[in-house]
């Protein structure tokens, strides 16, 4: 058995031997040997990005061709004034009856209503709404409400009694940072991908934890104290950017773990593209499409919007679903992530071991 080990230590020193020999030759020798090109190496990401660059475009672009209010949510006050707004807005709105404005302006501050309509005369219509619900929603909810008393022969009396803060006037800063994060984690994700024989899984797992709270307390602070355009709690703001951070890393390292460069692809497609631009911060929930506004609440940017605002302008009403959305995410990754190492580790061969 000495005898034994001695030679395979042998051996293993000698293949050491041939291994750095190899690792070292010529400086010069590659530069004379030609490039034999791959063609698949490079057809397959020119139509990569042209899938994503055309798919990035066309759901952009798209959504904001012709948008129209699907069932935008309007308190009534008053069911004869309800039935007359069904009748005039018909789809466009959900109308809500209630007994008071002050039940109405209750539903528009907990974010459960875009506005609140009520008559304040025989030919004066009262609408309070809401601005930190969006530009484009709330724009839709006056303009509805501006041709229904046209239609009936009043006049409008409008209030924001939910204003965006003077810093977000476009109440674009919350799309903006989710971008912003999603964009980064997702790059640092592929890099680490690219990365597996040079870091190890562990460090990878702890790069991606560390750098979600990293820029999540980043980004708050900066949208937040420094430049006061999101105005929710700080620490609920930095724990829904930190959730984001971590669900969009790990997502798009278990899609490349399993799928290998179509993962990053869907990663791409899934997350920065079609998940921000549903996300309704650009365009208000209540103005997408049927299939954008079935899958908005369910990815992780648009998750984090709503996490965002409510926090912001809502009281944080109705957050427990898009912080439990980012959680599912960012766990759902991790055991993906964990789930292909062990079937790696299962499908390699055992190494010969010698008493």
């Amino acid at each position: 058995m000495l005898a034994f080990e001695s030679a395979w230590f042998d051996i293993q020193t000698t293949l050491r031997g041939e291994v750095n020999m190899s690792s070292s030759p010529d400086p010069t020798a590659d530069t004379d040997k030609p490039i034999l090109t791959q063609h698949r190496a490079w057809t397959s990401l020119v139509l990569t990005g042209l899938v994503i660059g055309a798919a990035f475009i066309a759901v952009y672009v798209g959504l904001q061709r012709d948008p129209e209010p699907s069932r935008l949510p309007i308190a009534v006050v008053g069911e004869q004034l309800a039935g007359t707004a069904r009748t005039g807005l018909a789809d466009a709105v959900a109308v809500t009856p209630v007994t008071s404005i002050e039940d109405g302006r209750a539903m528009v501050r907990s974010g459960e209503a875009i506005a609140v309509l009520d008559a304040t005369s025989p030919t004066t219509l009262g609408l309070d709404y809401a601005g930190a619900s969006g530009l484009s929603e709330s724009g839709a909810a006056r303009q509805l409400v501006a041709g229904l008393a046209t239609h009936v022969g009043a006049t409008v009396q409008e209030h924001d009694i939910v204003p965006l803060t003077s810093y977000d006037s476009r109440g674009l800063s919350a799309f903006y940072v989710v971008f912003g994060v999603t964009l980064s984690s997702f790059v640092l994700a592929q890099g680490l991908t690219a990365a597996v024989t040079k870091v190890r899984l562990r460090h990878r797992l702890y790069a991606m934890g560390g750098f979600a709270i990293a820029i999540g307390l980043v980004a708050a602070t900066i949208a937040g104290p420094v430049y006061g355009s999101l105005t929710a709690p700080f620490p609920l703001l930095a724990l829904s950017l930190i959730l984001l951070s971590a669900a969009s890393a790990f997502t798009t390292k278990a899609l490349g773990a399993w799928l290998g460069p179509a993962g990053i692809g869907l990663a791409v497609l899934t997350l920065t593209t079609i998940g921000n631009a549903t996300s309704g911060a650009a365009i208000g929930f209540d103005l997408l499409p049927g299939w954008a506004q079935a899958i908005s609440a369910k990815l992780p940017p648009g998750a984090a919007v709503r996490a965002v605002n409510k926090f912001g302008y809502f009281d944080g009403s109705h957050t427990a679903a898009p912080l439990a959305i980012l959680a599912v995410w960012f766990l759902a990754g991790l055991a993906l992530v964990l789930l292909r190492q062990r079937t790696e580790q299962q499908r390699r061969p055992a190494l010969p071991t010698f008493a």
